[in-house]
This record gives structure tokens, C-alpha cells and sequence, in this order.
């Protein structure tokens, strides 16, 4: 891990799309991809989300996905490997899922790597890929 560390802005970008998993709301996603230039790898099908219309082909997919979980928050750990280049910024960042998938309470842990720009005065999100790193329902 560097010393130097992902500023709020740039973690406001994760927790936006963290907040957009859990509640479905639209509005949170208004500014924050770098469209037309995102990719996107997930863990449902169809796993890779790219080029123009790439966003919102995902935020209807993870709808879909997320469709019988309720109760669903997040939290995220410090990140790791930060780096910037210019306009880029990389960083991963452990997080962890709870909530209730058909009524029974569920654990999931994972990270994401990120990669956004500064575009258009805000840091957007150019690339994301989610990896599942543990998984539980919890008795």
C-alpha cells in the first residue's frame, strides 16, 4: 500500500455506486461514469459491460441481479494500490455485503478495482471489475 490514499472525491465515486446497488435509485448514477469509455467486469452474466451504452446495460443487468435482496449495505475497508497518473486514478477497495437474499442473511466479501478520470470537473468511473472473495448466509 502507497502512502498516498484515494481523496474524498474518488471514494465518493465507489460509495455512489455502492449506493446505486443497494437501493436501485437512478439519480445516483447521473454523472457517474465516464461515458462513453467504461468497462465493466462483474460476476453475473453477462460478466463484461463495455463501450457506449456499457452503464446502462449494467444498471439494468445488476437490477436484475440484485432482484430479492433486501436489506442490502455495504462497507468498505481502506483501500489499497493507489496510484495516479494525470487524469487517472487507481485504486482497489475491499468491501463487504450484507443483507437478506430471499429472507435469509447473507455475507458476502470482495473487492474492486477501480479506475476513474477526471472528466467534466468530477472523477467518473472508467473501469470496475468485482471480485467475490467469500460468501456465507449466516445462521
Amino acid at each position: 500500500m502507497t502512502a498516498e490514499q484515494p481523496n474524498e472525491e474518488m471514494l465518493a465515486a465507489a460509495d455512489k455506486l455502492a449506493r446505486f446497488i443497494e437501493t436501485g435509485r437512478a439519480a445516483l448514477l447521473r454523472g457517474l461514469f465516464a461515458d462513453p469509455d467504461v468497462t465493466i467486469i462483474e460476476n453475473f452474466a453477462p460478466y463484461l459491460f463495455e463501450g457506449p451504452g456499457a452503464a446502462a446495460a449494467w444498471a439494468k443487468a445488476m437490477r436484475g441481479h440484485t432482484r430479492g435482496l433486501t436489506a442490502l449495505t455495504h462497507s468498505f475497508a481502506p483501500p489499497y494500490d493507489f496510484g495516479r497518473a494525470g487524469d487517472v486514478a487507481y485504486f482497489s477497495l475491499p468491501t463487504t455485503w450484507r443483507g437478506l437474499s430471499h429472507g435469509k442473511a447473507f455475507t458476502e466479501t470482495g473487492g474492486w478495482a477501480f479506475v476513474l478520470v477526471w472528466r467534466g470537473g468530477a472523477w467518473r468511473v472508467r473501469a470496475y471489475g468485482w471480485a467475490v472473495t467469500g460468501f456465507s448466509f449466516d445462521d
